[in-house]
């Protein structure tokens, strides 16, 4: 015969009953605190998702006028900006241009 195991238990004493009401309440505030955080990160998360403000859209078609017969030596890209070394007729030159724009922003000729 099977005995239910709720008939068997002995009621707890007045300490032991403190004791699991007390880690009740640890339980939960530890959830509490766990379930606040995470929808903190998610909520996060979705804002930068639906707060792009056009970032992810196709990059429009920009194009940058260099001098005739220009050879493309290097390229760097950083802070904004995209330095191109070109050699013309024999001269190298670092030619810096806006990366959002492609609108020029210097020019430095460096002679032999």
């Amino acid at each position: 015969m099977v005995q239910d195991a709720a008939n068997d238990e002995k009621p707890l004493d007045p300490e032991a009953a403190r004791i699991v009401a007390k880690m009740r309440r640890l339980m939960v505030i530890a959830s509490l605190t766990t379930f606040i955080a995470v929808a903190a990160v998610i909520g996060v998360i979705g804002y930068r998702v639906f707060r792009s403000e056009g970032r992810v859209g196709r990059p429009p078609d920009l194009a940058a006028a260099l001098p005739a017969g220009a050879k493309v030596l290097s390229s760097a890209i950083g802070e904004g900006r995209v330095v191109l070394t070109v050699e013309v007729n024999g001269a190298i030159e670092l030619l810096t241009f806006d990366l959002n724009t492609l609108k020029p922003l210097g020019r430095v000729r460096l002679s032999p």
